[in-house]
């Protein structure tokens, strides 16, 4: 290895590892602010805290090496154009991708490892940390209850407050199902406002409730189901205290079972296995959803009418009806066309409802196909990012000459917020089956490519597009036109002289 390649791969190595983990503790904090709400007051131990947040970061990996390498090696290149270190090697005869050539080995490397680690590791990191993450949902669920939604966290109940004070833990219009006895929304309280909390070791639930009524249909002791009448009870109170056993809601692990079967536990193998299978599975349906159409609901008489290019055989006896539709239909009464048009009315409702109806299940199936295939390209988009993001920061570093965090940190952001906001839109409109699965998840690379090449273009030729001295330059230039312009326009009007 030549001197160069040491001094670009060292100036460059340091300053990936910085941004790299600074990208993982930006995620990390994102990841903290979304479920914080189920994290605190939990009672959480440190150690199961750290595997949480270890188990996320390494989900975090794929993400955040493409714009660790374009902050990178825009900080990179930046302070080797700041400091003058290209110019003097330009000056040398070395062209700038050849200054380049070993961090592009570097990043395809990288590359490398980023897809075989969203193929081996990533999956299994994201099993272990949705179950963790499940687990600490269970843990304590009184903190999960949510204003305005059915809560169904504790075993045997389902509860709705209308609103709730996260300082004191005041609960307001309660609605609270019994469901202990399996018998269906037979009792029902209904409460002015409450308090939810833990007893002290932790082994129940105390719910105490104030000015409310309790509704309760009794179960009467009839032979005859048609005679029944379940009697009907109504309970008033002031106060109500409604202990309910925490048994099982302790943090007790999950059988990795539980997330088998969701897609981003998968990898690539696994991810196409489930694919195909999804894919024949639904072309299957669909084949059988039109057969039973088109035999049922498109073609409903025993005898169809026999296309003109067909003669019928003579040979066998005759099965075919032969006439024309329009001159039969003339010949009826109107009142017969009257009957006739209702009935093929109804029909073709019979037969837009059937559609509607499959082809809601078909989306649904085509919805969970793409799924798969999301998290299959997924894999491949981010690797091939980091190829992406290096072609955009490395020569845009050489045309800004300014290193350190600030400048690279912002351009950065900024095109990292691009890529994303592409990704996230393209990949939304490819879970709807509105574009194809390969035009949507590869739509942030089609479209961030030329402009890296565009770039490492512009800063081989060394090219002043994002000089501002250049653009001041133009409009000094464009106002001295104008200047002369406004002049001649003066000389040459006989009013001004």
């Amino acid at each position: 290895m030549k001197k160069l390649d040491k001094f670009v791969l060292k100036s460059f190595i340091g300053p990936l590892v910085l941004t790299f983990f600074i990208v993982q503790i930006i995620l990390i904090l994102q990841f903290l602010w979304m479920y914080i709400d189920e994290l605190a007051g939990k009672g959480l131990e440190f150690k199961v805290l750290s595997e949480l947040l270890f188990e996320f970061a390494l989900t975090f990996v794929p993400m955040a090496l493409p714009l660790a390498i374009l902050l990178a090696s825009l900080m990179t290149f930046g302070n080797m154009g700041e400091f003058s270190e290209l110019t003097a090697l330009k000056s040398s005869g070395i062209p700038l991708q050849r200054i380049m050539r070993p961090v592009i080995v570097l990043v395809a490397i990288i590359s490398l490892i980023s897809f075989v680690f969203s193929n081996n590791v990533q999956p299994y990191a994201n099993k272990q940390a949705r179950m963790l993450l499940f687990d600490i949902r269970r843990k304590r669920p009184e903190m999960n209850i949510q204003a305005g939604l059915f809560n169904s966290d504790i075993e045997g109940f389902s509860i709705r407050v209308g609103s709730k004070d996260p300082s004191t833990n005041r609960l307001d219009k309660l609605i609270i199902y019994d469901h202990r006895d399996v018998m269906g929304n037979v009792s029902v309280t209904v409460a002015d406002s409450g308090y939810m909390q833990v007893t002290p070791d932790e082994t129940a639930l105390k719910m105490t409730l104030y000015n409310g009524f309790s509704y309760n249909e009794m179960a009467e002791k009839n032979p005859d189901q048609a005679l029944k009448r379940y009697p009907f009870r109504k309970d008033s109170f002031k106060q109500q205290t409604i202990v309910v056993s925490l048994t099982g809601f302790d943090l007790e692990r999950t059988k990795m079972d539980l997330f088998k079967s969701s897609s981003v536990s998968k990898n690539v193998n696994e991810l196409i296995y489930f694919a195909d299978s999804i894919r024949k599975n639904t072309l299957m349906i669909s084949r059988t959803y039109y057969k039973e159409f088109s035999e049922t609901r498109l073609y409903t008489e025993r005898n169809y009418l026999t296309p003109k290019n067909i003669k019928p055989d003579t040979t066998k006896p005759v099965n075919y009806l032969y006439f024309d539709p329009v001159k039969i239909y003339d010949t009826i009464s109107i009142e017969e066309k009257k009957e006739t048009l209702i009935r093929a009315i109804a029909k073709a409702r019979e037969a837009a409802n059937y559609v509607n109806q499959k082809k809601d299940y078909i989306h649904s199936e085509v919805k969970s196909l793409r799924q798969f295939e999301v998290e299959l390209h997924k894999k491949l988009t981010f690797a091939f990012a980091c190829i992406v993001f290096f072609l955009i920061g490395a020569p845009l570093g050489a045309i800004i000459r300014k290193g350190g965090l600030g400048t690279p940190a912002v351009i950065s952001i900024l095109f990292f917020v691009v890529y994303y906001v592409i990704s996230i839109s393209a990949e939304k409109m490819v879970k709807e089956n509105l574009v194809n699965t390969y035009l949507g998840m590869w739509a942030s690379s089609y479209i961030l490519l030329p402009i890296g090449v565009f770039l490492t273009y512009k800063a081989t030729t060394d090219s002043s597009i994002l000089n501002v001295e250049t653009y001041k330059y133009f409009f000094r230039r464009i106002s001295g036109l104008l200047n002369i312009a406004g002049k001649i326009k003066k000389n040459e009007n006989p009013s001004s002289q």
